[in-house]
């Protein structure tokens, strides 16, 4: 599908316009995990993953948000399409979901093998 492709192309030049182009020191080590662009291409949804805690997060989504304007009009210039996609911004949230299961289970294997010391 068109939508797909255009996903995927927007996925790359944004990881190299947010990695490159941006300038705004609130933004964090962002990594673009995945765009979905609706099928009339009139939204993209970007989702990221933000190195740090929840205070980079959120100041990395004020900054990007600010950006919102200059990212559309790189986009523009780098995609040939009639009509660039409004942008929302979105954080992944099956990264951290990974993450908690990954600690989780190193949790649960340390507690095993301490058992396993003890008797």
């Amino acid at each position: 599908m068109r939508s797909t492709r255009v996903g995927e192309q927007m996925k790359k030049e944004l990881s190299d316009i947010i990695g490159r182009k941006m300038k705004d020191p609130r933004i964090g080590f962002v990594t673009v995990t995945d765009v979905r662009v609706t099928g009339d291409l009139q939204i993209a949804k970007v989702y990221i993953s933000v190195l740090g805690g929840e205070e980079q997060r959120e100041n990395t989504l004020k900054g990007l948000a600010k950006a919102k304007g200059f990212i559309r009009s790189e986009i523009g210039q780098r995609i040939r399409l009639r009509k660039t996609p409004e942008i929302q911004f979105e954080f992944d949230e099956s990264i951290d979901y990974g993450n908690r299961i990954e600690t989780l289970i190193h949790k649960i294997n340390e507690s095993d093998s301490d058992k396993e010391h003890n008797e």
